[in-house]
């Protein structure tokens, strides 16, 4: 961080209008013993090899210290000072990759822990700092970082849904990503404190705290029993913390600004950042937009001491048929950004959105896990051995699987066969058997409704007031024109499309056709885990008539 802080000017003046929030929190409530007894009771018992007491202890004496606990977490909120003791981060670093070269610095993670009751003052702190951003509607809809009923797969459904309907509709989409140097590690205090004085309305002792919170907060590295010296940490949002994602969040919602008053639609997730609009002369949407769109970024980004990372930095353009594939071939000075293949929030698409790429990887990684597990399967129980067998192999085949709902069977097929060979692998059972017994006695359904299952979840959350709302907004509640039995029945609209293999694509098309699909019984379920189990059971029903 220190290098690239080097190269930025920097400039506390924002270009950006400042739009102030019509609330303000001018002080953080105290919070009760019995809050406190179950915040601690849901804290993971991690912490820091500086912490006096080991984190376990913190929880399971609490009884005896929780009024201590309390009095040093209700100074802290009430004065606005937080302990020097609790800003000391310990930095672990970790290899990237296991076999990676020990000797290049670039091969490390540095892993930042910090003390127990650190993390429960900050849990604290942000409950309240999340509450106030959502009474102000201060959060930015299209950041999906870090925040609740949000995800990598849910901002790439809205992302594709829309790249889909443009394209269904005969227009060439442009998607560029873009990619931040070290982005936590840059944050300058200052800048960050006016943003949260003018843009969140953060005031009084409130602000105090963040001040103090971010102010002279220090750091060592411990490679095994050896500690170095401590330094201290003059920019950047303390790494391992629970705020220090919410705070980056807050410092990049000028950004959102800038992406509308170019007209150009846009995702966030922490600092990746998706650029996306279609290729339309007749509504302005050019190569030109989009090029005084980053330039734009890049000078907001220099004066906010943020780096873009220009080797990261990604473009593809996505046609409606193979004969416009020259059409845009000329990006200008964009055209040092163009690959046939991009990764999207560890997604690889491709030209032709058929995910052939991304499949090929999926697999290869998989069967790579596989062999792996077979040198110690002898050593783990069934139990045991399933548990790891989804860590490694099936979680990897449903990482944002619901973008796989659609594509072509061939396709789905390839994926379906790492999921066989880990059925098989699990079981014991011969190559030559049939897989669909094994699999429905597992209980494991095929590739195709797995992806199904997911984006019914997510419908089910719309309709319990829980999904993100750029895909709320994909969704209408189906209204006859007249009283029908059907008007109760929790159906929703289905929009038009032209094309199968592009708007029925879309998470709004797609959605409404498999939710109107589902029995009522399992529609109308009055809770997300009764729902669940219903559709997992009509699903396996589907898929294996004859074994369940």
């Amino acid at each position: 961080s220190v290098g690239i802080r080097a190269v930025i000017s920097g400039n506390s003046v924002d270009p950006v209008p400042v739009h102030p929030s019509p609330l303000t929190l001018s002080s953080l409530n105290t919070i009760s013993y019995s809050e406190l007894s179950k915040l601690v009771a849901r804290q993971k018992p991690s912490g820091s090899p500086l912490d006096v007491l080991p984190p376990r202890l913190w929880k399971a004496a609490f009884p005896c210290l929780g009024p201590s606990l309390g009095q040093i977490i209700n100074g802290s909120l009430s004065t606005g000072v937080v302990p020097a003791a609790l800003k000391a981060a310990v930095i672990r670093p970790t290899l990237k990759k296991p076999g990676a070269d020990v000797s290049v610095i670039e091969n490390y993670r540095p892993i930042s822990t910090l003390p127990f009751t650190s993390k429960l003052l900050e849990k604290v702190v942000y409950q309240q700092l999340v509450s106030h951003l959502a009474d102000s509607d201060l959060f930015e809809v299209f950041q999906s970082g870090f925040r609740s009923g949000h995800s990598t797969e849910s901002a790439l459904l809205r992302v594709l849904n829309d790249i889909y309907l443009s394209l269904d509709q005969g227009t060439s989409v442009l998607l560029l990503l873009l990619d931040l140097t070290a982005a936590f590690d840059t944050v300058d205090h200052a800048i960050l404190l006016d943003r949260l004085e003018r843009w969140v309305g953060i005031k009084g002792s409130a602000l105090d705290w963040f001040r103090s919170y971010l102010q002279n907060r220090t750091f060592c590295v411990k490679l095994g029993d050896v500690f170095s010296s401590w330094e201290g940490l003059r920019w950047g949002v303390p790494q391992g913390s629970i705020l220090g994602p919410l705070l980056f969040a807050i410092y990049l919602l000028p950004l959102g600004s800038i992406f509308r008053k170019h007209g150009l639609s846009f995702h966030l997730y922490a600092d990746d950042c998706q650029i996306y609009s279609p290729l339309c002369q007749e509504k302005g949407h050019s190569i030109q937009s989009f090029v005084s769109c980053v330039n734009e970024v890049k000078s907001w980004l220099m004066s906010n001491y943020l780096h873009l990372n220009e080797g990261k930095t990604e473009l593809i353009v996505f046609h409606p048929n193979s004969r416009n594939v020259d059409r845009y071939a000329d990006l200008g000075p964009l055209s040092p950004y163009s690959k046939p293949v991009v990764t999207s929030l560890g997604v690889k698409l491709d030209v032709g959105l058929k995910f052939d790429a991304h499949i090929n990887s999926v697999i290869r990684s998989s069967f790579f896990h596989l062999r792996r597990l077979a040198k110690i399967k002898h050593m783990l129980s069934r139990a045991h051995l399933e548990r790891v067998l989804h860590a490694f192999v099936i979680s990897r085949l449903d990482y944002c699987n619901s973008l796989y709902a659609g594509l072509c069977q061939s396709t789905l097929r390839r994926l379906q066969v790492v999921q066989n060979s880990a059925a098989r692998f699990l079981t014991g059972t011969r190559k030559r058997d049939h897989i669909s017994p094994v699999l429905a006695s597992l209980h494991w359904l095929p590739i195709s409704y797995r992806s199904q299952f997911k984006i019914l979840v997510f419908v089910y959350h719309f309709f319990q007031g829980g999904a993100p709302p750029y895909l709320a907004t994909l969704l209408n509640r189906h209204s006859p024109s007249r009283a029908l039995r059907s008007s109760d029945q929790g159906l929703l609209a289905v929009p038009r499309s032209r094309c199968r293999t592009r708007g029925d694509r879309a998470f709004s098309v797609l959605a409404p056709l498999l939710w109107n699909q589902l029995p009522p019984s399992v529609r109308l379920s009055p809770s997300l885990p009764v729902f669940k189990n219903h559709l997992k059971t009509h699903l396996l029903r589907l898929a294996f008539p004859e074994h369940v």
